[in-house]
């Protein structure tokens, strides 16, 4: 990626400010810098890395609200921290596990914002979606006749 350069420099700087993301613009534009996406090593690579990145954060995102799900569950559920509250710090059991749980819930809502962002700002969605329908072309391409049949009605 560092060592190619674009092979039309004028239209790598566009696609380079719009983050190689062309899904918001019309189909007749879309043909020409898909057309440049096949011939320029360049682009296409940083197409992928941009592509890879997006992905990347909305997972991350999506484990952090999960981690933050988990532990509020763990705090619920289980108090293993009883001990350590009481005797090592002198805290007061319910204060703590009031202070845990607050510090959880904030934690919770500041994933799901941060999850809601970064699926807002990035293509993933439709990178994923489209990837997901290419995979469900070919699963269906490899089904037997009869059930294919009743897949169309």
């Amino acid at each position: 990626m560092g060592r190619t350069r674009c092979n039309d420099h004028v239209v790598g700087a566009i696609l380079a400010s719009w983050r190689y993301d062309i899904s918001g613009i019309s189909p007749e534009m879309r043909k020409d810098y898909e057309l440049h996406f096949a011939g320029c090593a360049h682009c296409r690579a940083r197409l992928q890395f941009h592509r890879s990145l997006d992905v990347t954060l909305a997972v991350l995102t999506s484990l952090a609200v999960f981690f933050f799900l988990f532990a509020l569950a763990v705090l619920k559920h289980i108090k293993p921290l009883e001990h350590v509250a009481f005797n090592v710090f002198g805290l007061d059991i319910e204060d703590t596990y009031r202070m845990l749980f607050s510090a959880g819930i904030a934690g919770l809502i500041f994933s799901i914002v941060a999850f809601a962002l970064v699926l807002m700002a990035t293509p993933a969605p439709t990178y994923l979606g489209g990837i997901a329908a290419e995979r469900a072309k070919v699963i269906e391409e490899r089904l037997p006749a009869a059930i294919r049949s009743l897949r169309s009605r």
